[in-house]
């Protein structure tokens, strides 16, 4: 009879570990940075922040309208990924390439990454921020003034139905 081979391992492979190399900026411009953003999402009406995806995510209702990400899968970048209105992207980046970039991810969504680890002007990362909060901000509607005096009208009835038959 013959000899059947042994399985070469009953163990697991070890699992692969990912090490990125470490971010080309100070820690310190993370926390700073961070609390501008979140100072100027504060300013805008119905925004919440939580984690998200293992990032700091801001959220119009149920919506994602920005992350805050650092050092990204190790890309080196201090970044905001933001929703941008059609048209944005394309001039953003053409107008700025050290300064705005395609995200990974979502830019076939029109989404547009902000650098934070660059010398941008805040009031230009403040107006992205905005146009990607008004894509998803949907203002409360206006109640409708209350008719004064009279009974609320009833629609009229359609035509009679016919009597069912029992």
């Amino acid at each position: 009879m013959a000899r059947m081979a042994k399985p070469r391992s009953a163990r697991p492979a070890p699992a692969r570990r990912i090490v990125f190399a470490p971010a080309p900026y100070p820690r310190t411009l993370v926390s700073s940075q961070l609390a501008r953003v979140r100072a100027l999402c504060r300013e805008l009406p119905d925004v919440t922040e939580r984690p998200s995806h293992g990032s700091q995510t801001f959220f119009v209702g149920k919506r994602t309208f920005a992350y805050f990400l650092d050092n990204h899968h190790g890309d080196g970048r201090l970044a905001l990924w933001c929703a941008a209105p059609e048209g944005a992207q394309a001039m953003l980046v053409d107008s700025d390439p050290d300064g705005y970039f395609l995200p990974p991810y979502v830019a076939h969504r029109g989404w547009i990454g902000v650098r934070l680890d660059r010398d941008l002007p805040w009031n230009q990362i403040a107006s992205v921020l905005e146009a990607g909060h008004q894509m998803h901000h949907r203002p409360p509607r206006a109640a409708k003034p209350a008719r004064s005096g009279a009974a609320p009208r009833r629609r009229a009835r359609a035509a009679a139905k016919p009597a069912r038959a029992r």
